[in-house]
């Protein structure tokens, strides 16, 4: 053991080195120590000692920016496991309550989105239950979510992890409303020339109501996954492996050569067999936030690389210009997991709030990739009786915000 003004001398140069990362100050008498009288890992205990009285006092920025350096300067000494160990759980942990603003803004535009479902579900014809129905929606689902994010303190994972399940489920309903031909009904004839079939009947009111109840479940599911503590990386990671899941189910399902119906189910499988991969998988993997972001920044700059070379060379088989920007996303999700593998240790230690909703996000002169939420939407179409009300789903790719 290190005499005490050893020790003290130690934790002033370290704290030197450790400055760009957090703001140290200490008052010590100082007295000469040789070199050979320090060791890795004396120094990387005093600097642990240091960041668990930061933590005590509730300076949590500097006792997490002093871990990051002893895991990063002393990565095989005792302390540094230590130092992985705690900022492993700081990320678990999250900040209790922080994810309640995201939880009200959220159940409030839901609130909206059934206010006009509700009455497409029941085949309103006329523009009055649709104005009553947004006038009761948004205050509705504004307070629903006010009393859920104050009954408990929800971190900004488990808010999530609601949010998503009510989209996820959403977007679910549409998607197998649409398989199953909810609401139509097929209708064939033979003629000279041989059998033909086609659909008959408007399944808007079918499709509305599937939407309904697969975002329940959907909210369902996610309020119970949300009773165990779940890290905003884990939650993020698990948003992109279900968008990446669909991506690789209607891929994948192309060059099945599957059609219509048959390839919208494989792109629904696809995604619920991503959202199922990342949620079970993630929790071990622990990524932070910004690495999740970084790893699918890789498969999309990989997908899009394949979309130029598709360009460039204007091959003429589809499966073969299908199959060049679905294996360059696999290629980047890859390298994207390769080239991070340190990437937390050195993460900052507050990384500002997360975009969300959008891929690409503008703020204040910087651009973040985000999660993008596939959201509801009404389309007015133009039918054979006058203007026809269809559910639908937007997913937004780029937001700006300049003041």
């Amino acid at each position: 053991m290190l005499p005490r003004a050893a020790r003290l001398a130690a934790f002033l140069l370290c704290v030197a080195v450790a400055a760009p990362a957090g703001r140290v100050a200490a008052q010590v008498t100082p007295t000469q120590v040789t070199p050979s009288q320090v060791s890795p890992a004396d120094s990387a205990e005093v600097l642990l000692d240091a960041a668990s009285r930061f933590s005590s006092q509730g300076r949590h920025d500097v006792a997490d920016a002093l871990y990051r350096l002893i895991a990063e300067r002393f990565p095989s000494t005792p302390a540094a496991e230590v130092a992985r160990l705690r900022l492993g759980a700081a990320r678990v942990a999250g900040t209790a309550g922080s994810g309640r603003v995201e939880l009200q803004v959220w159940s409030t535009l839901y609130g909206l989105w059934l206010g006009i479902a509700v009455p497409g579900a029941l085949g309103a014809d006329d523009s009055e239950p649709y104005g009553l129905g947004l006038l009761l929606g948004g205050p509705a689902g504004f307070f629903a979510g006010k009393q859920i994010a104050g009954s408990r303190d929800l971190t900004e994972g488990q808010a999530r992890a609601i949010t998503l399940g009510g989209t996820w489920g959403t977007w679910q309903g549409f998607g197998w409303a649409e398989v199953l031909e909810l609401g139509q009904e097929e209708v064939c004839y033979d003629d000279a020339f041989g059998r033909y079939c086609y659909d008959e009947g408007d399944s808007s009111e079918e499709t509305f109501a599937a939407m309904i109840l697969g975002g329940a479940a959907g909210i369902a599911a996610g309020a119970a996954l949300s009773s165990r503590p779940i890290s905003p990386g884990v939650a993020t990671a698990v948003n992109f492996g279900s968008l990446w899941g669909t991506w690789f189910g209607f891929g994948f399902g192309y060059l099945a050569d599957l059609e219509e119906d048959a390839l919208l189910a494989a792109t629904l499988l696809g995604g619920n067999a991503g959202l199922a991969a990342t949620a079970l998988k993630a929790p071990d993997w622990n990524p932070s936030r910004s690495r999740a972001r970084i790893v699918s920044i890789y498969g999309v700059i990989g997908g899009l690389s394949g979309l130029g070379v598709d360009l460039l060379t204007q091959p003429d088989d589809e499966k073969v210009a299908m199959a060049i920007p679905l294996a360059g996303s696999i290629a980047g999700l890859v390298l994207g997991v390769m080239n991070t593998r340190g990437f937390d240790a050195a993460e900052p230690a507050a990384a500002g709030a997360p975009p969300g909703g959008a891929l690409l996000n503008l703020s204040e002169g910087s651009w973040r990739l985000g999660a993008p939420m596939p959201h509801p939407r009404v389309l007015e179409l133009d039918g054979p009786r006058g203007l026809v009300r269809r559910p639908a789903l937007g997913l937004t790719l780029v937001h700006a915000r300049f003041f």
